[in-house]
């Protein structure tokens, strides 16, 4: 979840010690020297890797935007914007939260205005800090922005991104939207969470004579039921809420699926297997993306029944694969591999960024678009890898967590059938 924020910078002839002072540094700086210096405030961003510009120097940004104002006879009005995106409390890692800030500026500006990009770590809600000329260093046009360009660019452009990169967005109406991974995904006819509910009716009516029996069948799943009811709703492991069967779809109200049930069983397979063979006996996150994806009953050779905290994880799928193989691709097996692989590749961004903020000062040079050109492509497939490893760190604590309640679940209803076998025993 992204909070963005924007403030007019009006006046520069502040003092930069204003926002120097650490009692003040809470307070909004009025000017665009002071809103610069604020942002580029090393105690805050803890890093240098988290500062960035574009159109002007880290030493010398505020001077390359006074001249630019020269240059086209505007130095009056407003000066500048600065915009403010937080972040929800562990949603993002400071590298994904300073990509994302970058993507912002490259979209929203497209090249035209001068702007510093820097994420701020000294908080819990890590936050970038964008601030940028208001006229424009190619062609003298002011900036302007008003309640509808807000919604229509800046908030449109970060709730974009926050969607591209599986996190939360607030809408107008402050309430959460859905993930933008679930959104996609329905968009695109993709499984979601509920494709999980859907594979164990369908196991389900295979296993049953009867409706009492497919009951049965479903909570040793973990489901639960509301039958006494117009609508038979159920809740499947870990959901807050009932859902109605009929809102699964076509071919899953009650009728539907009483009817399922008298006919012939017939063998079906329902999801297409995924070939990954290991080449080598896998170590570290490697084998650990190989035995989630086991779990998940898409490889050759499957388990049993997979557990519900892995199943639902199906919607994402196609990450988990295109994860795996990146690892295998570049032979990286731990999460600190992962960190050095990541490391030269922000070097390159970072040079990259600096030859095109010189680049943009000579464009009306042919060789110079034409790098820029080649450029923009270089930065996108190095970000692209980046992002990769980021998630993957991310994304392999949450596999082990899911790991470890499969099993935590394989051993409660191990100990399940064991009393019940005794039970009967007993009898």
């Amino acid at each position: 979840m992204a909070y963005t924020s924007v403030i007019p910078v009006h006046r520069l002839d502040r003092s930069i010690e204003y926002v120097k002072d650490k009692e003040k540094t809470t307070q909004k700086a009025d000017s665009l020297e002071a809103a610069i210096d604020y942002a580029m405030n090393r105690t805050k961003t803890e890093q240098a890797v988290f500062e960035d510009t574009i159109g002007c120097t880290n030493e010398n940004a505020y001077a390359d935007m006074v001249a630019t104002k020269k240059r086209f006879h505007k130095m009056g009005g407003v000066e500048g914007y600065h915009l403010v995106q937080s972040f929800a409390e562990g949603e993002v890692t400071p590298e994904l939260a300073h990509l994302i800030g970058q993507e912002l500026a490259d979209r929203l500006l497209k090249g035209q205005y001068e702007v510093v990009i820097t994420t701020h770590l000294n908080t819990r809600h890590y936050h970038n800090h964008i601030v940028w000329n208001s006229v424009s260093m190619a062609d003298g046009r002011k900036y302007h922005s008003n309640a509808k360009s807000y919604y229509t660019e800046i908030r449109k452009i970060s709730d974009e991104l926050c969607r591209k990169y599986g996190l939360s967005i607030i809408e107008s109406d402050q309430k959460k939207s859905i993930p933008y991974v679930q959104w996609k995904a329905e968009q695109e006819g993709k499984p979601t969470w509920r494709s999980a509910i859907r594979l164990d009716i369908r196991e389900s009516v295979q296993e049953s004579y009867s409706w009492s029996q497919f009951l049965k069948e479903m909570e040793k799943r973990g489901y639960t039921w509301k039958l006494n009811r117009k609508y038979v709703a159920l809740k499947a492991p870990g959901m807050e809420r009932y859902i109605r069967l009929r809102s699964l779809g076509k071919n899953y109200s009650e009728e539907e699926i009483r009817g399922q049930i008298l006919q012939p069983k017939v063998k079906r397979i329902y999801q297409k297997t995924v070939q990954i063979p290991p080449k080598r006996k896998l170590t570290g996150i490697q084998a650990l993306y190989y035995s989630y994806l086991y779990q998940m009953g898409v490889l050759p050779k499957r388990p049993r029944r997979s557990p519900y905290a892995i199943r639902e994880d199906i919607r994402k799928l196609d990450q988990r694969i295109e994860q795996i193989e990146f690892l295998m691709k570049h032979d990286i097996t731990t999460r600190e591999q992962l960190a050095t692989y990541r490391e030269p590749l922000q070097k390159q961004i970072s040079e990259l960024m600096k030859e095109r903020r010189k680049l943009y000062r000579n464009d009306s040079e042919d060789s110079g678009k034409v790098r820029l050109s080649e450029i923009n492509e270089e930065l996108k497939n190095l970000r692209k890898e980046v992002r990769m490893t980021v998630r993957i760190e991310k994304h392999s604590l949450e596999i082990e967590e899911r790991l470890r309640k499969a099993e935590e679940q394989n051993q409660n209803e191990k100990r399940v059938e064991h009393k019940e076998k005794e039970s009967q025993e007993v009898r």
